[in-house]
């Protein structure tokens, strides 16, 4: 992973995502990024902002192919996961005051080759990494934060499998293309 953001990084990146979570959902136009942003984050990065209200999931939508600067693709994923994320309606102006929003920069995703599906549970490190599945065109991905809601290798496998619109247990019988990687996550303070 590339050197950690400092606090004023975070911080910048933050409040990029807070404006454009407000003008995405008040349908104006996104506020042109400031000036002196550092080398940081006009680097190219991979970034998902999550959306809560009260620890429930409101939105989330990212990237795992770093494309763009880290600045402009946190301003992006901000907007879309206020507006895009297909599980839930579009925020609402009434709920910007209760959104808290967290940010996930992700390292490159690293191919993890295995030769048995009973040998793959192993090999995953719950709360440090992300995993891609990908079977064929179906793909999906889950954040190493969602470890602390699945917390078995297994069971996290099983949901991932369910989420690429498999069955829970195709992980079980058939070598799968995965992917890990680490995020740097941060968040808005409570």
């Amino acid at each position: 992973m590339p050197a950690q953001l400092t606090s004023e990084e975070r911080t910048a990146l933050l409040k990029i995502a807070r404006q454009s979570l407000t003008d995405a959902v008040n349908n104006r136009p996104s506020t042109p990024l400031p000036d002196d942003l550092s080398p940081a984050l006009l680097e190219t990065g991979a970034s998902f902002v999550t959306l809560t209200i009260r620890g429930q999931l409101r939105g989330c939508i990212g990237t795992l192919q770093a494309h763009q600067p880290l600045a402009v693709d946190v301003r992006q994923r901000a907007a879309q996961a206020a507006t895009e994320d297909y599980r839930f309606p579009r925020v609402r102006p009434a709920e910007l005051d209760h959104i808290h929003i967290e940010i996930s920069r992700l390292t490159k995703p690293a191919p993890l080759p295995y030769s048995d599906p009973a040998l793959l549970p192993t090999l995953l490190r719950p709360h440090v990494d992300g995993v891609v599945l990908s079977d064929g065109l179906r793909q999906a991905t889950f954040l190493p934060q969602v470890w602390d809601q699945l917390p078995s290798p297994e069971e996290f496998l099983s949901h991932l499998c369910q989420k690429m619109g498999a069955k829970s247990d195709l992980w079980r019988h058939k070598i799968l293309q995965v992917e890990i990687y680490q995020v740097e996550e941060f968040e808005e303070e409570k």
